[in-house]
């Protein structure tokens, strides 16, 4: 599959520089719309070292409300969270509802790195994949949006970003052992990601691949990803107000139907007191 995709895509300074405000000022909209909705956003941006991650969230950021928007870098886990089944730390750290979490690096870790650098059995990465489409399919019953986005790069554009960040004496520190032992084996990481995108795909939780050679391409693609799920699911939440219980709108859009039901009650119970009283009915001991 990803090497079917065309990685020669390429977006010009000029049209990215017209496009990109553009998205950045819709995002900043939707924001409020998902906080009025209540609807919990989270979005997992997965990809190669380099691939432009850490760039693309700064994009993210520049326009966004921050009390509404968190993101969680990409870590191994503490000696408590070990304690505990790996997406419990991740669930811990999902958006309250009418907030938007993005995880740079997410519990795919556990069939990526975990399962490439050997740090996990073969047994127990293989079972995660029931695991992560069970918890996917619990985020988005519950209401959630799953967004997920891989970003992916050839190993020839890899190489060349690590020359590239190497020469700036700012950035050359993030290209560490293990980036470059990851570079080596990049075919064994490329079969892990067909495998990974395979398996957990579904039309509730699906992944979007994008061809990330050229930044501007990436960023505009991934901005226009995330501004149509979001604008989905704002307008399924305004047609059917009801469908996440725990809502204001849910609220709502069920008072008269709750206020006919609890009449329809008391009245039910006002006519079995009269039964009682007449003695049609005997009354419990």
């Amino acid at each position: 599959m990803l090497e079917t995709l065309d990685l020669k895509k390429t977006l010009s300074k000029a049209a990215y520089a017209k496009r990109m405000p553009e998205l950045q000022e819709k995002l900043r909209g939707l924001q409020y719309a998902v906080h009025e909705a209540e609807v919990p956003v989270v979005i997992c941006l997965e990809g190669w070292d380099t691939a432009g991650k850490g760039r693309l969230i700064k994009k993210l950021m520049e326009k966004l409300d921050p009390r509404l928007f968190r993101v969680y870098p990409g870590r191994p886990p503490s000696p408590l969270e070990q304690r505990y089944h790996f997406l419990w730390r991740y669930q811990m750290k999902l958006p309250n509802d009418g907030e938007i979490t993005v995880f740079d690096h997410s519990w795919y870790g556990r069939v990526l790195v975990e399962r490439c650098d050997k740090l996990v059995p073969k047994k127990v990465w293989r079972e995660a994949y029931e695991h992560i489409n069970e918890f996917e399919r619990w985020m988005t019953d519950d209401g959630q949006v799953v967004i997920k986005l891989w970003m992916h790069i050839s190993k020839k554009e890899q190489k060349q970003r690590f020359k590239d960040t190497l020469k700036d004496p700012l950035l050359r520190w993030k290209i560490t052992k293990e980036y470059r032992r990851h570079h080596k084996q990049y075919n064994k990481w490329l079969d892990a990601v067909e495998e990974m995108l395979a398996k957990t795909d579904s039309p509730h939780a699906p992944w979007t691949v994008v061809e990330s050679n050229d930044l501007r391409w990436a960023r505009v693609r991934i901005f226009e990803t995330i501004v149509k799920r979001i604008e989905d699911v704002v307008e399924r939440r305004k047609a059917v107000p009801a469908a996440v219980s725990r809502t204001a709108a849910a609220a709502a859009a069920t008072k008269s139907a709750r206020a006919e039901r609890s009449a329809r009650d008391k009245e039910r119970a006002r006519e079995e007191e009269k039964k009682t009283m007449a003695g049609e009915v005997p009354a419990a001991p």
